[in-house]
This record gives C-alpha cells, sequence and structure tokens, in this order.
C-alpha cells in the first residue's frame, strides 16, 4: 500500500469515526432524555455491557475477530481476487466455529442473565436486578452476531472496502434513536433494549453485500484443527484474552457503582462516552497512519525516524489534549446541561455526569501517551508486555475502587480509571527501554509550553465566559448553545496563539495546513 493510499484511508477512517461517534452520542441524549439517570437506564447500562463486549470489543473494528480475519485473508487471498477454494474452505471453517462459539454464549447468557447481573451489580436493588435480567435476555442474541460481524468487517478491508461496512455503528445508533421517537418509554426499558437488539442485526446484515461480492461462499465446515485454523487461532487467542482483561475493568467498576445511588452507573456511562468522543477521534486519525510507519521503522531498524515519529505523535495527541482538558474542566456542567438536561433528566443528573466526567478527563493526557506506546510495542510484535500491564491493571482498579468509593462516592469508579491509565502508560514507557532506548526527555520542554499555554488560555476564558454570560442575559437553549460554542473557539484561538508564541513545532504545522487550505 503506498503512503498515499495509506493516509487516504486513515482520513476516511477519521471521518467514518467522526459520523460514528456524532450518531452515539446522539443516541445517548436521546436515551438520557427518555430514561434520564435511572434505574431503568441503570439496568440498560449494566445488562448491555454484555453484548457490547462481543459486538464491539471482540467483534468491532481492531478487535480481535477482525485483526486475526485481515492478518490471515490478507496474505491468502493474492491481488483482491477471488478466493480459492482452499481459502474459501477456511474462511467457511472460520464462520462456523465462531457462529457454534458464540451461539453457546448467547445461550448462556440468556439462561444464566440472573447470575450474571447478580455479580456484576451485586449490590444493587431487587429493581435494578431485575430490570438488567430482563434487557440481558432480549440483547442476548448479539452475542451470536458479535463475532460474525467482526470476520464480514474483516474480509471487507481485505478487499479495500470501508466506507458502508465502517458505517454499520451508525446503524445501530439509528435504531435505538427510531425506537425512542416512535414509540413511548416502557417502565422496563424493553423498548430500549430491543432496539438495541435490532441495530446489531442491521450492522451485520449492512457487511453481507461485500462478503458476496468478494467471492467467498458459505458452505458449513467442520475442519477446526487444520493448520490454517491453527494459524487464525494463535493470532486470535491472545487478541481475545487481552481483550477480555480490559473489558475486566468494567465490569469491576459496575460491582462497585451498583453500591452507589440510582442513576450513578448511568451517569459514569455518559461522562465516558462524552469522554470517548474527543479521545476516540484523536486516537484513531493519528494512531492508524502511524502504526505501520512504527512498524516499517522497526524492521528497517530505523531507530531515530522511530523515536521521531513517536515524539511527533504524542505531541501531537497532546497539543490537541490539552485545550479539551481546559475546557472540559471549564465549561463541562453547562454542556452536559445543555446536551441532556431535558425530560426525565434533571439537574441532579447533570451534576453526576459532571462530576464523574471532572475525574476521567484528566485521563485524556496519559491516554494518548499509553495508546502511542502500545502501537510501538506491537511493532515489535511484541503483544505480551502491554497484556502483562493491563493484567497486573485489574488488582490496582479493585484496590482502587475499593478504597476510594466510600470518601469518593461516584468520582471514585472515574478518578481510579485516571490513575490505572496514568500507571499503565508509566510502566510501558519504563518497560520499552529494554528493547529501546527513547527519549522520553525530549518531550518535556513543548510539554511545559503546552502546560503553560493551556493555563494562560484558562485565564483569558474563565473571565470571558463570565463576561459573555452576563452580557447576553438570561440562557435559553440556543443562548447557551451560542455562549458555549463561542467560548470554545476563542479558547482554541487563544491556545493557538499562545502556542505560535511559545514555538510549539506543531502548532506551525497547523499553521501550514491552514494556510494551504485557504490558498486552495
Amino acid at each position: 500500500m503506498s503512503s498515499h493510499k495509506l493516509f487516504k484511508i486513515a482520513g476516511l477512517i477519521a471521518v467514518i469515526t467522526i459520523i460514528s461517534k456524532v450518531a452515539g452520542f446522539f443516541r445517548d441524549v436521546v436515551i438520557a432524555q427518555y430514561y434520564g439517570a435511572s434505574v431503568i437506564s441503570d439496568a440498560y447500562f449494566y445488562a448491555y455491557q454484555i453484548p457490547a463486549f462481543a459486538l464491539i470489543l471482540l467483534g468491532g473494528l481492531g478487535g480481535p475477530f477482525h485483526t486475526a480475519t485481515i492478518a490471515f485473508f490478507g496474505k491468502a487471498v493474492k491481488d483482491k481476487s477471488a478466493p480459492s477454494t482452499d481459502v474459501n474452505r477456511v474462511m467457511s471453517t472460520f464462520l462456523t466455529a465462531t457462529g457454534i462459539f458464540f451461539l453457546i454464549l448467547s445461550v448462556l447468557v440468556f439462561f444464566f442473565s440472573d447470575q450474571i447481573v447478580a455479580v456484576i451489580a451485586a449490590h444493587g436493588s431487587i429493581q435494578l436486578k431485575t430490570l438488567a435480567s430482563f434487557q440481558l435476555k432480549l440483547m442476548s442474541p448479539i452475542m451470536f452476531i458479535g463475532g460474525l460481524i467482526g470476520i464480514f468487517y474483516g474480509i471487507a478491508n481485505v478487499f479495500d472496502e470501508f466506507f458502508f461496512t465502517s458505517l454499520s455503528p451508525v446503524v445501530a445508533s439509528a435504531c435505538v434513536i427510531a425506537a425512542l421517537f416512535l414509540f413511548d418509554k416502557d417502565q422496563y426499558g424493553a423498548i430500549l433494549a430491543t432496539a438495541t437488539l435490532v441495530g446489531a442485526v442491521g450492522q451485520l446484515l449492512i457487511q453481507l453485500p461485500v462478503f458476496l461480492r468478494s467471492g467467498f461462499v458459505y458452505k458449513p465446515s467442520f475442519d477446526f484443527f487444520s493448520p490454517s485454523m491453527k494459524k487464525i487461532k494463535e493470532i486470535l487467542f491472545p487478541a481475545m484474552i487481552g481483550t477480555t482483561i480490559g473489558q475486566i475493568n468494567i465490569y469491576i467498576d459496575m460491582f462497585f457503582a451498583s453500591q452507589l445511588e440510582e442513576g450513578a452507573w448511568s451517569a459514569i456511562a455518559y461522562a465516558n462516552r462524552i469522554f470517548q468522543f474527543p479521545v476516540g477521534i484523536l486516537i484513531t486519525s493519528m494512531l492508524v497512519p502511524l502504526f505501520p510507519m512504527f512498524s516499517n521503522f522497526v524492521a528497517d531498524k530505523d531507530w531515530d525516524a522511530l523515536k521521531k515519529y513517536f515524539r511527533q505523535g504524542v505531541l501531537s495527541l497532546w497539543y490537541f489534549a490539552f485545550p479539551i482538558l481546559m475546557l472540559i474542566f471549564l465549561l463541562a456542567q453547562d454542556a452536559i446541561r445543555l446536551l441532556f438536561q431535558r425530560g426525565q433528566f434533571d439537574s441532579h443528573d447533570t451534576f453526576m455526569v459532571t462530576e464523574a466526567l471532572f475525574y476521567l478527563s484528566v485521563s485524556i493526557i496519559p491516554y494518548a501517551a499509553r495508546d502511542t506506546l502500545t502501537r510501538v510495542f506491537y511493532a515489535f510484535d511484541d503483544s505480551k508486555t502491554p497484556f502483562y500491564v493491563a493484567m497486573a491493571s485489574i488488582l490496582l482498579k479493585a484496590l482502587l475502587n475499593y478504597l476510594l468509593i466510600g470518601p469518593l462516592g461516584l468520582a471514585a469508579i472515574t478518578l481510579s480509571t485516571t490513575i490505572i491509565t496514568f500507571t499503565n502508560g508509566l510502566l510501558l514507557a519504563i518497560l520499552l527501554i529494554k528493547k529501546i532506548k527513547m527519549d522520553y526527555y525530549s518531550l518535556i520542554p513543548n510539554t511545559l509550553k503546552l502546560t503553560l499555554a493551556t493555563a494562560g488560555s484558562a485565564l483569558v476564558i474563565i473571565p470571558v465566559n463570565i463576561w459573555i454570560a452576563a452580557f447576553l442575559g438570561e440562557e435559553t437553549f440556543l443562548i447557551l448553545a451560542f455562549r458555549l460554542g463561542l467560548v470554545t473557539v476563542i479558547g482554541f484561538i487563544v491556545y493557538f496563539f499562545l502556542t505560535m508564541l511559545l514555538k510549539i513545532d506543531i502548532a506551525h504545522y497547523v499553521l501550514n495546513k491552514l494556510k494551504d487550505k485557504i490558498i486552495k
């Protein structure tokens, strides 16, 4: 793949990520409007974490089934031509094995939903457990769909098909939004759970046209122990274990959050969705093109280039992460009030989401560094070190939640996440030195400049925000939206000029890009 094509695809994925996240964010806004932060929404977010594990983490973009499919069939299918009989047989076997495995999981989740909810919501009320179990039964078929989506999505990517298949999460969000608009909310969350299931089916269906055009024809095959399947399993199983480890931290959070007030887990879920909106776009758009570059540098043993682009990658992510963190601290409560506070979502719900988001938002800085470091380990074909680091974090996560939940309540869950993210990033940075002596000290001058520019921007934005609010007077929805938008724009402009004055390299790169766009 040429560099031009690589960046073109990376840009396309970034755009699709933005579209998907906007749709997902709007879905959450609609859910909040109809259910607020209530026991029904708590039950839904508890129940959905189980099928979401299969649908999003195992079968989603970059998930184990997606990755294993690309890794094996990307080499087995030559020049994007129709697959041979042998390759088609391997694909059929892979689909058969995956279907059987996830079908069994779906059945187990359906029949043992009470027991599953009793563990993850151990301290919850009887009403919460009953509702969560009921909704989990309705959504249990999503487990079956998850792994299959990952394979179909992977095959589409092998044939350089990205757009419509990557938009499948939008279909899922649209189904939930449409269902809530078309039907009145119910007291059990059945509409919400059923719409989520329908959305998952839609995600699967949108993958099928590309799969059929690829030349693959599914015929049930049970050759599970062939050499080809062994190769797939060698890629798949370590990735599945690593993904599972990360999910366990979420279940730990759910366990501890169940002892908090009604709506606490919904508030944490909403805060995490808000946080992931800018973070997901940043990480995806930057690390998609960087990862193959890291791999090439390692293959060529071009250590200077690896260090240079690692530094540029981290600083580029931080350049945008610092002002986002500042704006969250200054405007989060008003923004949450604007986006969510209507219908069943009241001012107390706004306060809970704001509190959770404050403590979580700090993790955006170590989050960017940790994910970049992880890609460097992957470039060295080392997936074990990030796995061991993630595994060690499970015990620390449980300990932090246990120690902090008493004095901090809801904030303990997101604060512990921030501490874990920082700890994981620090460990990865230390362990990477065994492979290559990274020049971390070179990050310090620009990091200090970014901190100074962020602090300077905040000193300008705080009085400007107060003055604009006083000038505009009583805030309607449109006035509040206008104020937040105006303050955000001013904040980024002030930050940009301060970074220019401080001679931060990425600021000059952004300026040159803007000049190019204006000239064109």
